[in-house]
């Protein structure tokens, strides 16, 4: 299932070249990555309660076309889950005219805030602390 957020590019996020920076890029993944795991009913303090945070481990953009000032995009989000400790998230972040400024793919884990270690099967840990685990697509 893919999950989107809206954003609009603001001013004091572009450049020098008068475009969007490419670390907000970045920003803009993880934004909709948390807003996701919040409507899933595992919002940062209850992952945090649980023992577990979510960690980036990798992550590739690939920039399609320039993002300016006041543009409106949607920031999609979805899990690809594996069978090991890690997952992998894809987002695309679009115009509204359906443009795709950037694909990125996302490696990610659950770490154990207590051993400081990948934890085993993040699915299930994350499935256990969501309300809506079918929105993570567990």
């Amino acid at each position: 299932m893919t999950f989107s957020v809206p954003i609009v590019v603001r001013g004091y996020e572009l450049d020098t070249q008068g475009h969007l920076n490419q670390a907000v890029y970045l920003q803009y993944a993880e934004h909709a990555r948390w807003e996701l795991l919040r409507a899933a009913g595992a919002p940062q303090d209850k992952l945090v309660a649980g023992g577990i945070g979510p960690v980036v481990l990798e992550n590739t953009i690939k920039y399609l076309r320039e993002l300016r000032g006041g543009d409106e995009v949607t920031v999609s989000v979805d899990f690809e889950w594996s069978t090991g400790k890690t997952f992998r998230f894809r987002h695309e972040i679009r115009k509204l005219d359906g443009t795709v400024a950037a694909e990125i793919s996302t490696t990610g884990g659950l770490l154990d805030l207590t051993a400081r270690k990948l934890v085993a099967a993040p699915g299930e840990r994350l499935a256990a602390l969501a309300e809506r685990p079918d929105l993570l697509g567990l």
